[in-house]
């Protein structure tokens, strides 16, 4: 075995992960780290151009346009498990190589599910800022609890099975819908889960068959009154027939992780973006998606359920083992 010198460029570089970077790599590589996203907008340094492998994590949007303007690319390094914000198509025609880092947040994701349902469900933050405004009215505070209610997982995969275990520490019913069985967990059809659960966890990849996969027909079968929390990724729902179903009382309480055009959403200081680059749908979206946040049965989250200490270090851990995979040959 033999390495290759590799130039990577690093982008949405914290701190932290620059540290663990710089005394993880060897010289085996020339690393260039950056803490805005990579995207259509981004002014890419001349002394980049050359890289041969790029790592971002989601905030960051390879298209065609970006990764046409590095022409010695071989190697994406994904700090994410999805790898939606990548095309993939003009990769493959590239013959670049995509990394991701799968389970890295497989606990941390499915707990956060329960977090993100716990708060909405017992009106947790309402609560918590009533009473440093000193407006304590505890009939605003009437929940719902979690024991005995039928929880349908979409996506039984690593994130999906520790949803279902946790449940069952809430005495739920955990019932799944995934294109891959387990006899150890109950399956059923998409559609029967949908008339069943009185709570729809979304634990999917984003791909060509999830894509909407939650629509205005999906939510004509639920329960009136179900409770949806996302933490998989946001155009698995579609956000108008979300909206719809909320302002319809169908879905008594939405707590999401993700959204649709998160990049928008989301939006920092440090990371603008060029209004030229977005494209008209998106700008429905949004408007859609700041309605629903307007909305006291709603919590939105800006995409940190996998963000703890244990998941961070993992990432980073999986990134650097990507890389050294990524340059060895056999001689």
């Amino acid at each position: 075995m033999y390495f290759l010198i590799m130039k990577v460029a690093f982008f949405d570089i914290k701190p932290f992960e620059k540290e663990f970077l710089e005394q993880s790599l060897t010289s085996d590589f020339e690393a260039f780290y950056y803490q805005t996203s990579l995207n259509p907008a981004t002014k890419i340094d001349d002394e980049i151009k050359d890289a041969e492998a790029l790592s971002v994590f989601v905030e960051s949007n390879l298209t065609e346009e970006v990764l046409s303007k590095f022409d010695k690319l071989k190697t994406i390094v994904l700090r994410s498990v999805g790898y939606s914000h990548v095309d993939i198509v003009y990769a493959q025609k590239r013959n670049i190589k995509i990394y991701n880092a799968p389970h890295y947040g497989d606990h941390s994701i499915a707990e956060y599910t329960f977090a993100l349902l716990l708060s909405i469900l017992r009106k947790i933050i309402q609560s918590s800022k009533d009473v440093k405004k000193q407006t304590i009215n505890d009939d605003k505070y009437r929940g719902m609890e979690l024991c005995g209610k039928t929880i349908g997982i979409i996506g039984l995969g690593a994130t999906g099975k520790i949803v279902a275990d946790i449940s069952q520490g809430f005495s739920m019913k955990p019932v799944y819908f995934d294109i891959q069985k387990d006899e150890r967990y109950n399956y059923l059809p998409l559609d029967d889960l949908c008339k069943v659960s009185d709570i729809i966890s979304i634990n999917c990849p984003l791909n060509q068959n999830t894509l909407y996969l939650i629509d205005e027909s999906k939510f004509s079968l639920m329960k009136n009154g179900v409770v949806i929390v996302n933490t998989g990724r946001g155009e698995i729902i579609k956000t108008r027939a979300l909206l719809e179903a909320l302002l319809s009382k169908k879905v008594s309480y939405a707590a999401l992780d993700v959204v649709e055009s998160e990049d928008l959403v989301y939006e920092n200081l440090t990371n603008r973006i060029d209004i030229n680059t977005i494209k008209d749908p998106c700008f429905k979206n949004y408007y859609m998606i700041r309605k629903i946040m307007s909305m006291e049965n709603v919590i939105i989250t800006p995409h940190i359920a996998y963000n703890t200490t244990e998941a961070q270090k993992r990432i980073l851990e999986i990134t650097v083992g990507n890389l050294i995979s990524s340059t060895k040959f056999t001689s």
